[in-house]
């Protein structure tokens, strides 16, 4: 391959990596704080490129090597540019089992915020329902926003959480109990309702139920996971 073709070939794969940090898409892959990483990487990979491509030019002629190695940056790019792969929803979920995946945690939370519904991560939830002994959610009406999970008959709201990209993530899942009008896997939905106390039990997977009092379908958001 000539070696101007495999500067190019970097230039390309730095836009791509500038071209996803430049808006939301970026946030199918990473946390929002990555950011910045992916705009410095791809600027001095572009940089670095261009400085070589221009170096070359003004210099002796290389000595091209063969090979087709090289032609293997131009994947990422194309599939960028072409298929730009969603975030992950229902069906990596369903690939991770159907239990929750516990890991220990305190059992002890802070008070829910006093008044209407509270708000909560999906995550959050699962594990208050989990482990707090303090009884917070008891009775207590919350607000979960998720996708649809469908296993059989069942319906749950899911969220993964991330620590760092898309291929940590962890699946947290709630059973919807209730009249919600069979939405489809990978539907967004804000549900409103209250934790069926003693639900999450390990015969159940550690997956709380969800009475609830009202679901409506939304928009996928811009940031699709948890943190």
């Amino acid at each position: 391959m000539r070696r101007d073709t495999q500067h190019v070939l970097l230039v390309l794969l730095g836009g791509a990596l500038l071209r996803i940090a430049a808006d939301d898409t970026y946030l199918r892959y990473v946390r929002p704080s990555h950011r910045w990483l992916l705009l410095t990487a791809g600027a001095v990979i572009v940089g670095l490129a261009v400085v070589a491509l221009l170096r070359d030019r003004a210099g002796p002629p290389a000595h091209e090597h063969a090979g087709h190695t090289p032609w293997l940056l131009l994947a990422p790019v194309l599939v960028i540019a072409l298929v730009a792969p969603p975030a992950l929803g229902a069906d990596a979920v369903g690939r991770a089992g159907a239990a929750n995946p516990v890991v220990d945690g305190s059992d002890v939370f802070d008070p829910l915020p006093p008044g209407g519904p509270a708000e909560l991560p999906v995550a959050e939830f699962v594990q208050r329902a989990i482990f707090d002994d303090g009884g917070s959610l008891a009775g207590r009406e919350v607000v979960l926003t998720g996708f649809v999970v469908r296993r059989g008959a069942a319906v749950e709201l899911a969220r993964l959480t991330i620590a760092c990209c898309a291929a940590d993530a962890r699946p947290h899942r709630v059973r919807l109990v209730g009249d919600l009008d069979d939405p489809a896997a990978d539907t967004w939905l804000r549900v409103r309702g209250v934790l069926q106390e003693g639900s999450a039990t390990a015969a159940a997977g550690y997956v709380p139920a969800l009475s609830v009092t009202s679901a409506r379908a939304i928009p996928p958001p811009p940031d699709p996971y948890e943190y």
